[in-house]
């Protein structure tokens, strides 16, 4: 082993390093807790945990500079501690079995961890009594989407991500007849009619409901219970011109908008992005029980019918409190309901990785008690017998 080698294997087994990590870490967790009242639970995950570094933005500037390590930074840096002083300074050996058992589930929970940040997606399902879906829908993503609906059989939907249309990119697809040139993005909006805001100025779209529709830019959000409403005007360009300029808005209240060209109608819309599911549920009753006499809740559940894609199978299970549907790689939670009491929320989460949490903290469980055992049995041994003075 060369000297430059020992030296970095020495400053990653070192003590001093897993120390200041674990200092960094106490720091993070703190400036996280306070900044959780401005950016919300899912704000600070993506700012401060979720990243390499924490990002600040230079005064009256966009430009972005690092300004302390963000928790994969810091975890990555304790992982390679862990795994270098693993080996290097514990001897496999039944004597040491219970420690090497003890870091393997460590290194597994920091492991889980990555993986959940990166694998796992959280949706939502919104359900009326008798509704079916076969999709769920992003709280805080939205698409942009062209749909085909020429075919009164089938719809054909083209997917543009948000991204896309905030960098105002023109965008030019195979399948779709004309450009789509976003010309404003609002990240955050309101829409009115003209009668519900009189003396508001009316968009600047020329064609659709954005001619009569009222355009009101807000702040964005970051509160964990509401979402961001995004809206754009879109110039559509065909062949022969331009096909007018529209407003399309994330607000539920935004009508559907349509128009025919080169022989097809075709519907644009902005909206919360879809993830389709390989089957559909269909909620067939919902509950909310309250104890008598009182409006405190007791319990809501959801009674759902499954209803697989490529047979005619189904089955109904009741998903309520600390009772999730789990099934085809996703967990289905009761998250709320609303419309009183007509419509469910459930919450639909896709996490490859849920089970490594709960491996990991068996296996630092049996390696701790395996280890106090050797300790335990050792010391009893050594005890040498009473002496009778009789």
């Amino acid at each position: 082993m060369t000297a430059l080698i020992r030296q970095f294997r020495d400053f990653f087994i070192s003590l001093r390093l897993t120390v200041f990590l674990l200092g960094l870490s106490i720091i993070l967790v703190f400036w996280a807790t306070l900044a959780q009242t401005d950016l919300g639970v899912y704000g600070v995950q993506q700012k401060f945990f979720h990243s390499v570094f924490i990002m600040q933005k230079f005064p009256g500037t966009d430009f972005l500079f690092p300004v302390f390590p963000g928790g994969y930074f810091i975890g990555g840096l304790l992982f390679i501690n862990l795994i270098i002083a693993q080996f290097s300074r514990l001897k496999l050996s039944w004597r040491k079995f219970g420690i090497w058992i003890t870091h393997l589930g460590l290194i597994m929970l920091l492991i889980g961890e990555l993986l959940s940040g990166l694998l796992q997606q959280d949706n939502d399902m919104v359900l009326d009594n008798g509704q079916t879906k076969n999709y769920a829908e992003s709280m805080r993503q939205n698409e942009f989407v062209v749909t085909d609906v020429t075919d009164p059989k089938s719809d054909d939907v083209t997917s543009i991500p948000l991204d896309l249309v905030a960098d105002l990119k023109t965008v030019q697809l195979p399948n779709i007849p004309f450009q789509i040139i976003p010309r404003t993005f609002y990240a955050n909006a309101a829409i009115a009619s003209r009668n519900q805001a009189p003396n508001a100025p009316v968009s600047a779209a020329t064609q659709g409901v954005g001619t009569q529709t009222v355009l009101m830019p807000l702040a964005e959000t970051v509160k964990d219970n509401e979402r961001n409403e995004p809206a754009a005007l879109i110039e559509l360009v065909g062949s022969e011109g331009s096909l007018g300029t529209w407003l399309v808005s994330a607000d539920p209240a935004m009508p559907v908008q349509k128009f025919d060209y080169k022989g097809k109608t075709w519907k644009i819309a902005m909206r919360a992005t879809r993830r389709y599911l390989p089957f559909s549920l269909t909620l067939v009753k919902f509950s909310h029980d309250v104890y008598p006499g009182t409006d405190i809740p007791k319990n809501f559940s959801s009674l759902v019918r499954i209803n697989e894609e490529n047979s005619k199978s189904s089955r109904e299970v009741l998903i309520y409190m600390n009772n999730p549907l789990r099934t085809h790689g996703l967990t289905f939670y009761q998250s709320g309901f609303a419309n009183q009491d007509r419509t469910a929320i459930l919450q639909v989460v896709r996490n490859p990785s849920w089970q490594l949490p709960y491996i990991a903290c068996l296996l630092m469980t049996a390696g701790l008690l395996f280890q106090f055992s050797i300790h335990l049995f050792g010391f009893f041994s050594r005890r040498k017998p009473e002496v009778s003075l009789t």
